[in-house]
């Protein structure tokens, strides 16, 4: 997917020196990238690598040691209306007593206290939505009886009924079987291209985002490369990221990351399901 950024806006997402120390350890080092409208990206890294920390940081949950974060050429601040955000683990009771659209529709209100009275252009919009994500036929079933799949379908459009620039998904892809995985990619990369959202989604595994990935943020150790695939993506790029030796080994359109083998079980990208 070929992305034109338009040289008159500033990006949607940057991140400028970002230092973050928790605990006397430095979970993240000097991190610099930029995303812009309508592009997709994906955070690839493995368990502990510092994605869900870089996450809490633009989300404005963590404050960086140093450094910056801005959104729309602004200063991120917390509940930023440009942010939609997809959390990794939700649980979902089956019984429930909670629609998909009533999940859908608490995108909109449920940071407001009592029974919403919506408008005629709020279910409307409410409807649009769950059309958007393909998720009418099941609209009106309890969300914890839904499928892996759907569920993030609902999600995804709970996040993004407020309009936001930016959309932040962490691991939406873990726990889907791979029929599921693709679906959810490709709505995803559509809603980005057809409503112009900047996109950030983290992953172990960046084989299903590649027909569709614009750019890729691959965090190691907590420090970061950023670029296409063909730039990232290479044994010498990834070894002078990870501070020893790499390969990298496409097989059958798949690409795989092995590292050294005292830490290949930490490295190896090419199965998110084997983390």
């Amino acid at each position: 997917m070929e992305f034109q950024a338009d040289a008159d806006l500033p990006p949607i997402l940057t991140v400028e020196g970002v230092n973050v120390w928790l605990s006397g350890r430095q979970i993240l080092h000097d991190v610099n990238f930029r995303i812009e409208a309508g592009e997709f990206t994906g955070l690839i890294g493995s368990n502990g690598a510092g994605k869900t920390t870089l996450l809490r940081v633009i989300l404005g949950l963590e404050s960086p040691t140093s450094g910056r974060v801005l959104v729309g050429g602004r200063p991120r601040s917390p509940r930023n209306p440009l942010i939609g955000y997809v959390p990794q683990k939700i649980l979902l009771d089956p019984d429930m007593p909670l629609r998909a659209r009533d999940l859908v529709a608490l995108g909109l209100d449920g940071h407001r206290f009592g029974l919403p009275r919506r408008s005629t252009a709020q279910k409307v919009l409410i409807d649009e939505m769950i059309d958007a994500v393909d998720a009418t036929s099941f609209a009106d079933a309890r969300v914890g009886i839904l499928s892996g799949g759907e569920q993030q379908r609902v999600l995804i459009a709970h996040a993004l009924i407020s309009r936001p620039r930016l959309l932040l998904l962490d691991e939406p892809l873990a726990n889907l079987d791979i029929r599921s995985e693709q679906e959810v990619v490709e709505l995803v990369a559509r809603i980005a291209s057809e409503q112009q959202i900047a996109v950030l989604i983290s992953a172990h595994d960046m084989n299903p985002l590649l027909p569709v990935m614009d750019r890729v943020i691959y965090v190691a150790a907590g420090r970061v490369a950023s670029g296409t695939t063909e730039e990232v993506v290479t044994t010498e790029a990834l070894s002078e990221l990870y501070g020893h030796h790499v390969d990298v080994v496409q097989i059958n359109e798949r690409i795989l990351v092995v590292a050294g083998r005292e830490t290949a079980a930490h490295h190896d990208h090419s199965d998110s399901r084997a983390e």
